[in-house]
Formats: C-alpha cells, structure tokens, sequence
C-alpha cells in the first residue's frame, strides 16, 4: 500500500486475518500539513477512508464526494479514485476482501459511519491489539457502515425521500445552481412540499442546508485552489458572496483559511 501525493508525516499498519475473505488491514496516517491518496485503483480489495478529524474529498471520474466525521468514503475494488485531507489530519485507510451488507453495489461515495463503527477501527490500529478481538471488531465495523449523506442531514426520519434524493445530488455538485422549485418540479409536488420534507429530514431548510454543504466543501477545496476558483465551483456567484458567508458560519475569511499557495 502506497500514499500517493504528499507525504504523511507517519503511515502504519496493521492486519488481521489476511489472505481470507474475512481479514481486514487498516493503514493510519497522519497528514503532514494534507493528505493525498493519488488517482489510483486497488483491484484486489475494497477500501474505506475515514478520518475522525475533519473533512474528506474524494474523486471518481468527475464525480467528488466529501466526507465528514461521521462519514466514510467507500471505494469498490477496480474503481479508479483519488481522497485528499486539507488538514493536519489522522486518516485511517481500511481495507477490505468482503462488501458491507449496507454497501452492496454502491462503487464510490460518501457512506455514513457510526460511532461504534469509527472508535472501533482507531481502535485496532493500535499495536498488540489481538487478532481474534479484532476479527470481531471487523463484524462490528462492517455492520455500522450504511449508505447514507448523513454527514449533511443532522437529523434522519423516515420521510418520502425527495429531500434525499436532492441531496445526494448535491453532495456529489455543491455547486449545482438548480433551485428549491426547480427540483421539486423534477419530482411533480410543490415547493412547499419539498421544504417540508427538507425540515424533516435535515432539521433546516433547503437553503440552510445548501450553504452548509456548500461551505463544508470549501472547507476541503480551499487547501489547493484559490478563493475565487472555490467560490465558483460551490456555488457563488461572487468571490464575495463566498467570502461573506464563509465568515458568517467561521468567523473568518476563507482567505485565512486557506492553505493554496499562488
């Protein structure tokens, strides 16, 4: 297993039960300023990148994801991907011969990880873990994996699904322009019908959720592109509309935040 781009500052490993279908290795890393696990494909195994520290992005083709901590990024095996943490961060990298139940036919994405789930895989990256003890997390961990934009909802109920599907929509193009009736018109019910859901769903409306999505994506994207580029691929129709609402959530400029070097 090689990471690709910059440097990790450490990167160990550990396994248990290789060689059979039931076995798991994780890799954890720590990024040295960000990390990159350049474009590349694994055609043996299955792959899970998690960090507990902070946002991820993750490519596919021209799809991207991004990954908060209470999501993971799966990756099928033979899918071409590249993942990159902006931060000083920890990523964990587990690597799997068996799909998640939750996760059968979904090739790449942002899937939700619990919080079992994610103290369990820190936990066997640890030395002298026991490989019976972690055979067992693995089950565990398999089983707190689930195909979900969960990251971004905040709040789950079982409602009709439209807000839903907008949202996966959006999580994989923070910056698509299409608006609330917009999207309730692919879906023949009124505007009104699909804010409700929104609330439902997510706790906040469309709006407050899109920025949020939207803002969380710069958070990632700001590490190699300058504000303007960010503002623009996000969804604002100005640098300082960006800039504006980016302060409001942070409390300071994207600019600060950045870590692009022009």
């Amino acid at each position: 297993m090689t990471v690709f781009g910059t440097d990790p500052e450490s990167c160990r490993e550990f396994g248990y039960g290789l060689g059979t279908p039931g076995g798991i290795l994780v890799l954890r890393c720590v990024s040295a300023g960000r990390l990159e696990f350049g474009e590349s494909r694994q055609d043996f195994l299955h792959q899970l990148y998690w960090s507990p520290d902070g946002p991820l992005s993750a490519r596919h083709g021209s799809a991207t994801s991004f990954a908060g901590s209470s999501e993971a990024v799966w990756v099928q095996r033979a899918v071409t991907h590249a993942v990159h943490a902006p931060d000083r961060q920890l990523v964990f990298r587990v690597c799997l011969r068996e799909v998640p139940a939750a996760l059968t036919g979904l090739r790449f994405g942002a899937v939700a990880i619990s919080p079992e789930a994610g103290q369990l895989v820190a936990e066997i990256a640890t030395p002298g873990y026991a490989e019976a003890d972690a055979l067992a997390a693995r089950a565990r961990i398999m089983a707190g994996l689930g195909a979900s934009v969960r990251d971004f909802t905040g709040l789950h109920t079982d409602g009709p699904g439209f807000a839903l599907r907008v949202a996966r929509e959006l999580a994989q193009d923070p910056g698509n322009p299409t608006q609330l009736d917009e999207w309730a018109a692919r879906f023949h019910i009124s505007p009104k019908t699909l804010q409700r859901d929104f609330h439902r769903e997510f706790g906040r409306s469309f709006t407050a959720w899109r920025t949020h999505l939207r803002l969380r994506a710069a958070q990632v994207l700001l590490d190699t592109h300058p504000v303007s580029e960010v503002a623009h691929r996000v969804g604002y129709s100005s640098p300082s509309a960006f800039i504006a609402a980016f302060t409001r959530t942070y409390g300071h400029t994207p600019g600060r935040h950045s870590h692009f070097v022009r």
